[in-house]
């Protein structure tokens, strides 16, 4: 597999799922004042049941999906910090829309946590539009959903 390819996980790939969701996520626990959901994930039945893609050999990028009756659900993009600002977070956006065409979904929609600011700058970027702001358990969550043509 090449830098650029992106291809589903497999079982051998739940270690670096994990390893790359933690890496990414782990600075965020002191900010948010709770472990980000992404790090409490069952990885292994995220990958058993498909919805686990990744990047880089090794793996240094994955987004985690799932296809709903009018969307696809962006449930987790992580970029291990190595790799971060070197397009591989673009390039995963950019597969998530491809994949929501080929799955004949018209809309990509997801959440992230409102003290991870950076997220709020990065997704109007690649057309992502906030839907609503609200506050789930301990998560104060933006809700965003980008419109495909």
């Amino acid at each position: 597999m090449t830098e650029e390819e992106i291809r589903r996980a497999v079982a051998a790939d739940v270690a670096a799922v994990k390893s790359v969701t933690d890496a990414a996520y782990r600075h965020y626990i002191a900010r948010i004042g709770v472990v980000p959901q992404p790090m409490e994930r069952d990885h292994a039945a995220s990958v058993a049941a498909g919805r686990v893609f990744v990047t880089g050999e090794p793996v240094n990028g994955l987004v985690v999906v799932e296809a709903r009756a009018d969307h696809l659900y962006l449930d987790n993009i992580a970029v291990h910090p190595d790799a971060q600002g070197t397009g591989v977070g673009g390039r995963l956006l950019r597969f998530v829309d491809a994949h929501a065409r080929a799955l004949g979904l018209s809309e990509v929609r997801l959440h992230t946590n409102a003290m991870m600011w950076e997220n709020q700058k990065i997704y109007p970027k690649y057309g992502y539009e906030v839907l609503e702001r609200r506050v789930d358990g301990p998560y104060d969550r933006v809700h965003y959903r980008k419109r495909l043509d």
